[in-house]
């Protein structure tokens, strides 16, 4: 995944963060997170980024196709040798079937040295209003990588179409903020436990495929090399 040397349109125009609540009368009032809107597709992203829809990553293809592609902040702001001031430092877009139901993003470190969770939360709720407390659990769900990866939770925003959580970032230190669109999320969770079983599932049948594909092309190899070989042999 290459990062690009140019600013994004939504960064070159001052977008204001905001879902639902902020967008202007007359625009699209679907879950936002500044420009991205949840639900839209990859090439709309992707061009809202400034990268070829190419460099998104199929991560199952199979019940549904599950794709990220990753954007990261450039050092300068665009059209100036001067350091870049946006807080955001790298953003991960998620796609069910060819629909954002995932944003993760990751505040630059040293843009939020200093800040305590206190900061962050009172920041965040300045513009998605108050924290709301997290529905009581009415089953366990199967943990996947991106919970374990996730961390503890700090705080909550969101509606019934969307939730807005502020996380400890577990392995990169500093802030991250996880926009997901609640409908899509628990389609793409059960299409990832499904994929994952799957995958299990038809472990030992690929291995043994591949097992004999890497036999047929060495013999193949050998017996090339043999022919060869063979034609410019002199005792």
């Amino acid at each position: 995944m290459r990062a690009t040397g140019r600013a994004a349109p939504w960064l070159i125009a001052g977008l204001v963060l905001g879902l639902c609540g902020a967008v202007l009368q007359g625009q699209d009032a679907r879950p936002r997170y500044r420009a991205f809107v949840l639900g839209s597709a990859l090439s709309s992203v992707a061009a809202q980024v400034v990268l070829p829809p190419s460099d998104a990553t199929a991560v199952h293809v199979r019940p549904a196709l599950i794709q990220t592609l990753t954007w990261r902040q450039p050092y300068f702001a665009a059209g100036s040798n001067a350091p870049q001031t946006d807080p955001v430092g790298q953003i991960v877009f998620s796609f069910y079937n060819d629909q954002l139901f995932r944003l993760v993003i990751d505040y630059d470190r040293q843009r939020t040295e200093g800040m305590t969770d206190v900061d962050m939360v009172q920041a965040l709720s300045e513009t998605y209003g108050a924290i709301v407390k997290p529905k009581a659990k009415t089953s366990a769900k199967v943990p996947t990588q991106f919970d374990v990866e996730s961390g503890e939770p700090i705080a909550t925003w969101g509606t019934a179409e969307y939730s807005l959580v502020l996380f400890h970032s577990t392995f990169a230190g500093g802030f991250k903020v996880v926009v997901t669109s609640t409908e899509l999320e628990v389609l793409a969770r059960s299409a990832t436990v499904l994929a994952m079983r799957l995958d299990q599932r038809e472990a030992p049948q690929r291995a043994m495929a591949q097992q004999k594909k890497d036999e047929e092309d060495a013999r193949t190899s050998q017996e090339k090399a043999r022919v060869t070989n063979k034609a410019a042999f002199r005792p």
